[in-house]
Protein backbone atom coordinates (compact mmCIF):
# COMPACT_ATOMS: atom_id res chain seq x y z
CA UNK A 1 0.00 0.00 0.00
CA UNK A 2 1.35 3.30 -0.72
CA UNK A 3 2.44 5.98 1.96
CA UNK A 4 1.71 3.32 4.77
CA UNK A 5 5.19 2.95 7.16
CA UNK A 6 7.08 5.45 4.53
CA UNK A 7 8.26 8.79 5.26
CA UNK A 8 7.56 12.51 3.64
CA UNK A 9 10.32 12.05 1.82
CA UNK A 10 9.68 8.94 0.03
CA UNK A 11 6.05 9.46 -0.68
CA UNK A 12 7.62 13.19 -1.86
CA UNK A 13 9.65 10.93 -4.66
CA UNK A 14 7.33 8.33 -5.25
CA UNK A 15 4.32 10.62 -6.69
CA UNK A 16 7.13 12.52 -8.63
CA UNK A 17 7.70 9.18 -10.29
CA UNK A 18 4.38 8.32 -10.88
CA UNK A 19 4.01 11.81 -12.07
CA UNK A 20 6.70 11.75 -14.53
CA UNK A 21 5.47 7.87 -15.75
CA UNK A 22 2.26 9.91 -17.31
CA UNK A 23 4.13 12.68 -19.08
CA UNK A 24 6.37 11.77 -22.67
CA UNK A 25 10.04 11.81 -21.86
CA UNK A 26 9.60 13.61 -18.14
CA UNK A 27 8.49 16.70 -20.11
CA UNK A 28 5.96 18.51 -18.13
CA UNK A 29 2.39 18.72 -19.27
CA UNK A 30 1.71 20.54 -22.55
CA UNK A 31 0.15 24.19 -22.17
CA UNK A 32 -3.07 25.32 -24.66
CA UNK A 33 -1.93 26.91 -27.67
CA UNK A 34 -1.91 31.11 -27.33
CA UNK A 35 -3.76 31.85 -30.33
CA UNK A 36 -6.20 29.00 -30.33
CA UNK A 37 -7.39 30.21 -26.94
CA UNK A 38 -7.75 33.71 -28.54
CA UNK A 39 -9.70 31.98 -31.38
CA UNK A 40 -12.02 30.47 -28.40
CA UNK A 41 -12.41 34.10 -27.04
CA UNK A 42 -12.79 35.68 -30.02
CA UNK A 43 -15.53 33.03 -31.26
CA UNK A 44 -17.41 33.43 -28.46
CA UNK A 45 -17.68 37.05 -28.31
CA UNK A 46 -18.56 37.03 -32.09
CA UNK A 47 -22.05 34.60 -31.28
CA UNK A 48 -22.34 36.82 -28.18
CA UNK A 49 -22.51 40.07 -30.73
CA UNK A 50 -24.61 38.48 -33.17
CA UNK A 51 -26.91 37.07 -31.04
CA UNK A 52 -27.70 40.32 -28.73
CA UNK A 53 -27.76 42.56 -32.36
CA UNK A 54 -30.36 39.64 -33.09
CA UNK A 55 -31.98 40.00 -29.66
CA UNK A 56 -31.93 44.12 -30.07
CA UNK A 57 -33.19 44.21 -33.59
CA UNK A 58 -36.03 41.89 -32.08
CA UNK A 59 -37.17 44.33 -29.54
CA UNK A 60 -36.46 47.29 -31.31
CA UNK A 61 -39.07 45.84 -34.02
CA UNK A 62 -36.23 46.07 -36.97
CA UNK A 63 -36.15 50.02 -36.59
CA UNK A 64 -32.26 50.27 -35.23
CA UNK A 65 -31.29 49.05 -38.52
CA UNK A 66 -27.62 51.35 -38.46
CA UNK A 67 -26.80 50.24 -34.71
CA UNK A 68 -27.66 46.46 -35.44
CA UNK A 69 -25.85 46.71 -38.85
CA UNK A 70 -22.86 48.29 -37.39
CA UNK A 71 -22.62 46.33 -34.42
CA UNK A 72 -22.93 42.71 -36.71
CA UNK A 73 -19.44 43.79 -38.77
CA UNK A 74 -17.60 44.21 -35.72
CA UNK A 75 -19.20 40.08 -35.59
CA UNK A 76 -17.85 39.36 -38.70
CA UNK A 77 -14.60 40.88 -38.48
CA UNK A 78 -14.25 39.26 -34.95
CA UNK A 79 -15.25 35.96 -36.42
CA UNK A 80 -12.36 36.29 -39.25
CA UNK A 81 -9.66 37.15 -36.96
CA UNK A 82 -10.65 33.80 -34.77
CA UNK A 83 -10.14 31.85 -37.97
CA UNK A 84 -7.28 33.18 -38.47
CA UNK A 85 -5.75 32.60 -35.08
CA UNK A 86 -7.34 29.13 -35.03
CA UNK A 87 -4.89 28.35 -37.86
CA UNK A 88 -2.04 30.30 -36.76
CA UNK A 89 -2.35 28.46 -33.44
CA UNK A 90 -1.70 25.23 -35.20
CA UNK A 91 2.05 26.70 -35.94
CA UNK A 92 3.02 26.61 -32.32
CA UNK A 93 5.39 23.83 -31.26
CA UNK A 94 4.49 21.65 -28.39
CA UNK A 95 1.42 22.71 -27.46
CA UNK A 96 -1.91 21.44 -27.11
CA UNK A 97 -4.22 22.01 -30.28
CA UNK A 98 -7.36 21.37 -28.24
CA UNK A 99 -8.55 25.15 -28.25
CA UNK A 100 -7.87 25.60 -32.07
CA UNK A 101 -9.68 22.70 -32.61
CA UNK A 102 -12.58 24.38 -30.72
CA UNK A 103 -12.39 27.91 -32.09
CA UNK A 104 -12.17 27.21 -35.71
CA UNK A 105 -15.90 25.42 -36.19
CA UNK A 106 -17.32 28.85 -33.56
CA UNK A 107 -15.58 31.32 -35.60
CA UNK A 108 -16.80 28.83 -38.54
CA UNK A 109 -20.10 28.90 -37.16
CA UNK A 110 -20.16 32.81 -36.26
CA UNK A 111 -19.70 33.23 -40.02
CA UNK A 112 -21.93 31.18 -41.54
CA UNK A 113 -24.64 32.75 -39.30
CA UNK A 114 -23.64 36.59 -39.87
CA UNK A 115 -24.07 35.23 -43.71
CA UNK A 116 -27.42 33.62 -43.16
CA UNK A 117 -28.96 36.39 -41.81
CA UNK A 118 -27.46 38.84 -44.32
CA UNK A 119 -28.40 36.95 -47.09
CA UNK A 120 -32.11 36.31 -45.97
CA UNK A 121 -32.10 40.35 -44.95
CA UNK A 122 -31.98 40.86 -48.69
CA UNK A 123 -34.20 38.55 -49.72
Amino acid sequence: MPGIGKSAEQRRREKERKQRGTRKYGQPAQRFSRKGVLSCISGAGALAILLGCVFYAFLARGKALGIVGGIAIISLILSIYGIRCAIRGFYERERNYLPCKIGLPLNAAALILFFAIFIGGLS
